[in-house]
């Protein structure tokens, strides 16, 4: 074997293996300085020492006049729904109890299958009794006003007006059904009060 050739072929390995060792040793010194440069990358945090913003109020007059404008007509609903209900009461009071007066003076005929229901009607448990007809007005109050009971006296002057009204549709005085009528809901609205501790018996 030529000496010339093993010598050759045995620097030829040292230098690469000296190239590896240098490219190694650089690749792990790009890596650690990739390392601490990202080691030392941070974010600031955001300043909470600031003064806190004054907060501003203003009246929102379009949402005052809209619920001013509901309470009205639910007001007048309640107004108009009494009037209806006292009136029809009274109709139906009058044919039951002055339909013999009118048969007498042959300006109705009515027989005696429709006074029998009239009668019913305006009986302690019937449709337009004292009873029925006094629940339904002031659960029509409650279901106006969502149950509150700051809004009982607004209710409450609410359906005495209705029930003016009524009796200037009637032409006068109501009959007694109707008075009865009158002393159930003002008597339903005083327990509501009661329920709700707004008055000075509740609370004793």
């Amino acid at each position: 074997m030529n000496v010339n050739g093993v010598t050759s072929s045995q620097a030829a390995y040292a230098y690469r293996a000296g190239a590896s060792a240098s490219a190694a040793a650089t690749e792990g010194k790009d890596t650690a300085v990739k390392t601490e440069n990202a080691a030392a990358v941070y974010e600031p945090s955001a300043k909470t020492d600031a003064a806190p913003e004054k907060k501003t109020y203003t009246q929102n007059t379009d949402l005052v006049n809209r619920l001013k404008a509901e309470t009205e007509a639910r007001t007048n609903n309640l107004k108009s729904l009494v009037e209806k209900l006292i009136s029809k009461q009274a109709t139906t009071y009058g044919n039951a109890t002055d339909i013999w007066s009118f048969l007498a003076k042959g300006e109705y005929e009515v027989d005696a299958e429709t006074k029998a229901q009239a009668q019913k009607d305006i009986s302690e448990d019937g449709y337009w009794g004292v009873k029925q007809t006094s629940e339904r007005i002031v659960s029509f109050a409650t279901a106006l006003t969502g149950g509150d009971p700051d809004k009982i006296d607004e209710m409450e002057e609410a359906f005495k007006k209705g029930f003016e009204q009524a009796k200037k549709a009637w032409g006068g005085e109501l009959p007694e059904i109707s008075q009865q009528t009158y002393d159930a809901v003002l008597e339903k609205f005083e327990q509501l009060r009661r329920d709700a501790g707004l008055t000075t018996e509740a609370a004793q």
